[in-house]
């Protein structure tokens, strides 16, 4: 024991049922249009009122436009989705950080961004990447509709404690590789059920190197291992990346948090349920080839041959397979593609698009490729500009569109039509994630980046 992950959820542990969950308490909750409706109904149908409302942030973020952002929505759905959101935002008297305002963008970018999420904190929010949050040194996971209403009505939630598990990337990483590029190794290492039932500590070499962009991009994809989360121990990097911003604590209060964080991290002695290690010279710039996330190879690889699959699976890879049209033994390099999506929680910070723009500075798009460039927030649009990244990619051929999930998912305008190949920096490649029948390869920004030019999967090295 004694590891980061049993100090955090054991300071917030209110009590402890009896054969039963764990009463844990709640620092943070985060909410958006899609999964807090019927939640606000609960509170209405037993007379409640929110317990903490200065604890809780919301933002709509899945179904907004990423142009003409001052028009209504024009799919009645989502747009039903925002009115309810700042409706029950406006009667229960919560900060929302409302469309087409300075403050909106992606909640898992938004929250680290204003440091409304801090190291040390317990965070949930109605959405499997809550995870994200984890870089800053949280506890961060998803939560259903009912458990949203829990958590507004009483700032607690019942939860089994989860087992622990540290996993190691050491060395350093190659050119061209990114924290992308590294959870998508760890997919394909440990399958997409690999870390189910434990929440992971992501340490070594090359996480410490990592920046802040780069460890919200590795926590995110915790839950695309099974993980019921992942976090990384709050450093210097971390106490930078915080100082200053909005919600952070400023003066006395700063250096007071300062000294408690330095206390977050595994002892020496600390046991974790499951450990493991990787060599970060193992490691090469990833693409997808399947309907899940761990369904991946390095860029020069090779899909597998049906002999390389356990027998009780080849029914589903060769299923996986045929939506893709895919071959098993297929190289993909050189495949063409058709679309391109830099964006969503995942890789829609600044440092996402500078490493895309710094692949095609003095270059031009491809014809064919449609590409969507989608900042990950305000904030982040705003840095773009100011670094003149905007005339690089424009000279380059691209349109910078408004912040928002856009094309990770398809429940906005940004939808991929059906049997088009997207090379895509969201987190999930699943049968119709980004709209019926569209076909999805996760990538780095910089292999994103370098298909765009090329208008079709190429290893972004070469370039």
């Amino acid at each position: 024991m004694n590891t980061l992950f049993d100090k955090i959820w054991d300071r917030h542990v209110v009590q402890i049922v009896k054969d039963g969950p764990t009463q844990l308490y709640i620092d943070r909750l985060y909410g958006h249009e899609v999964t807090t409706p019927q939640a606000f109904d609960g509170l209405r149908k037993r007379g409640l009122k929110v317990f903490r409302p200065k604890q809780n942030f919301f933002m709509p973020d899945h179904n907004i436009q990423t142009h003409d952002q001052d028009k209504p929505i024009a799919d009645p759905v989502g747009r039903f989705q925002v009115d309810t959101l700042d409706k029950n935002c406006d009667e229960f008297g919560l900060t929302e950080f409302k469309m087409n305002t300075e403050d909106n963008g992606i909640i898992h970018v938004v929250g680290p961004e204003k440091a409304l999420s801090l190291p040390g904190m317990t965070i949930v929010c109605g959405d499997s990447h809550t995870s994200t949050h984890g870089a800053v040194g949280a506890v961060a996971f998803g939560i259903g509709t009912s458990e949203v209403e829990m958590v507004l009505a009483s700032q607690c939630i019942l939860q089994q404690k989860p087992k622990s598990m540290r996993i190691n990337v050491n060395g350093k990483l190659k050119s061209g590789v990114t924290a992308k590029d590294v959870a998508l190794y760890l997919m394909s290492q440990l399958t997409t059920s690999g870390a189910t039932g434990y929440f992971v500590e992501y340490a070594g070499d090359v996480v410490r190197d990592m920046t802040m962009d780069g460890r919200l991009t590795l926590c995110n994809l915790s839950i695309e291992m099974g993980a019921r989360g992942g976090f990384v121990a709050p450093d210097e990097t971390t106490f930078e990346y915080l100082k200053g911003r909005e919600y952070a604590p400023k003066g006395a209060d700063w250096d007071k948090a300062v000294a408690y964080w330095k206390t977050l991290k595994s002892g020496d002695d600390a046991v974790f349920d499951k450990e493991l290690t990787f060599n970060a010279e193992d490691i090469e710039p990833r693409i997808t080839y399947g309907t899940n996330p761990g369904m991946g190879i390095g860029i020069n690889g090779t899909i597998p041959t049906l002999d390389e699959i356990p027998e009780a699976e080849q029914a589903g890879f060769m299923k996986s397979l045929k939506y893709m049209g895919f071959e098993p033994g297929e190289k993909l390099l050189g495949h063409p593609i058709d679309y391109v999506f830099l964006g969503a929680c995942t890789n829609g910070r600044i440092e996402d698009f500078r490493a895309f723009a710094n692949v095609v500075k003095g270059h031009k798009k491809a014809d064919n490729v449609v590409a969507w460039l989608v900042p990950g927030s305000h904030l982040v649009a705003k840095q773009i500009k100011d670094e003149g990244l905007d005339k690089v990619l424009e000279a380059a051929g691209f349109v910078i569109r408004q912040p928002g999930c856009s094309a990770c998912l398809a429940m906005n305008d940004d939808k991929i039509p059906a049997g088009k190949y997207s090379v895509s920096t969201s987190n999930r490649n699943f049968e119709g994630r980004q709209g019926p029948g569209s076909r999805t390869i996760l990538a780095s920004p910089l292999v994103a980046a370098a298909a765009a030019l090329t208008g079709k999967i190429t290893d972004p090295r070469t370039l």
